[in-house]
């Protein structure tokens, strides 16, 4: 009787160990992410060491010390510390003082907790879902093919009918309605007045779609190539906020935007190696995806992942343009971004929700002039201050537009 008691008693406790357990692990992750994330990765060598299993490898006590004041062990000789220190190209690590035995051993808890395999019932229930969702689209569509094809049969039903009526009862309807009806082309042909308003008509008709269709020409709003990288604004302005002029840093000062090196996008991805965000399954773009094209990077600029060095086998990625204009047309971004403070979406669109970057605005010469007719100029900037107090006196305005400014004049984007 007192080994049942026993075992009840341990049977009631489990639960509130593993939950125990789990509050642990998620101190120790919020712990990890906040101060050690940035040199190390749980399964992969980075700036430090792969910390999965490192109550394993090391005494907890050690771990301890190592962790606090790492430094001094290092002074003091200790060899797994002078042996880390020399296999990391004497990288210090960051002392932690401050934290406390719970503190390391919650960390402790996150590097040595695998998680779980995901469960095989979900994608088994989605497939469910899915061939019951293709059955009902079948059956829709025979349905509705069986409704046509019941109505084309009752018309024709209808029809045989009514002639079979009218044959009854000596009414000849076919014969009547040949001689009774004149043909359409003999009535066009006969009228001159209906024939030239025909003409005119087709001409005009055809200007107005050939005008239309000459328009375009040049003109590649929607534009999205495919890109030998797949990059997402989506990801990197809209989930992380990367400010669009770290990347395109030249925008600030430069004519062009310029295409950011790649020596930036390995600013974070020296230490990014996975993409551990949000997929889009319904677009076929997976964790898995994302990583590869991050494995792309590093082919092209010569990293070297395990022993995080670059080798200097690098490959150029031929980038595809999205955003031209001709020759002829002088624009500066800085003047626009820098001076005129205008954000990039306004030309831009959404970039922060585009997966795939593509041109959202026209850039036809009508849609820049209107930009300049509606955009006023910042009267507190001292470039334009003189010049706007000035010209405001001469159009009895109290906020300038550019146009008035000479925006619209040829030789501002023409020389």
């Amino acid at each position: 009787m007192l080994l049942i008691k026993r075992i009840f008693l341990v049977a009631l406790l489990l639960p509130s160990l593993s939950i125990s357990q789990e509050a642990d692990i998620q101190a120790g992750k919020s712990l990890f992410n906040a101060n050690c994330a940035a040199c190390h990765q749980l399964n992969r060598k980075a700036v430090g060491p792969a910390l999965s299993g490192v109550s394993e490898k090391y005494d907890r006590e050690w771990l301890y010390k190592w962790i606090r004041n790492g430094t001094q062990m290092i002074k003091d000789g200790d060899p797994q510390a002078v042996a880390i220190w020399e296999e990391y190209n004497r990288a210090v690590m960051t002392n932690y003082p401050q934290f406390s035995n719970e503190q390391i051993d919650n960390i402790l808890a996150y590097t040595d907790y695998t998680p779980p395999p995901p469960a095989v019932t979900v994608a088994a229930s989605a497939q469910t879902v899915s061939q019951g969702s293709d059955i009902s689209v079948n059956v829709i569509l025979a349905v509705t093919i069986v409704i046509f094809t019941i109505l084309i049969v009752m018309l024709f039903l209808v029809q045989r009918t009514l002639i079979k009526i009218a044959n009854a009862s000596g009414v000849k309807i076919e014969k009547d309605t040949k001689r009774n009806i004149t043909p359409l082309w003999q009535t066009i042909v006969k009228n001159q007045f209906l024939i030239f308003i025909l003409v005119v008509g087709f001409l005009l008709s055809s200007a107005y779609f050939t005008y239309g269709y000459l328009m375009q020409v040049g003109i590649d709003q929607g534009y999205a190539p495919i890109q030998p990288i797949h990059y997402s604004h989506k990801i990197h302005a809209g989930a992380n906020q990367i400010e669009c002029k770290y990347c395109h840093s030249s925008a600030r000062v430069s004519k062009h935007s310029g295409i950011p090196s790649l020596n930036v996008c390995m600013n974070c991805h020296e230490y990014i190696a996975e993409y551990n965000g949000e997929e889009d399954l319904e677009n076929g773009y997976t964790r898995d995806f994302y990583t590869n094209e991050i494995k792309k990077l590093y082919s092209a600029v010569g990293w070297d992942e395990e022993n995080q060095i670059y080798t200097g086998n690098t490959k150029p990625v031929k980038w595809v343009r999205i955003h031209n204009l001709p020759d002829f047309v002088y624009f500066n971004h800085a003047q626009h971004a820098e001076v005129a403070k205008i954000e990039c979406q306004t030309c831009h669109g959404p970039v922060e929700e585009m997966e795939i970057m593509y041109q959202y605005s026209p850039l036809t010469m009508g849609w820049c002039i209107d930009c300049h007719r509606e955009s006023n100029v910042d009267k507190d900037n001292e470039y334009y201050q003189k010049v706007h107090e000035e010209l405001s006196k001469k159009y009895g305005v109290e906020k300038l537009t550019v146009a008035q400014l000479g925006g619209i004049e040829c030789a501002k984007c023409h020389y």
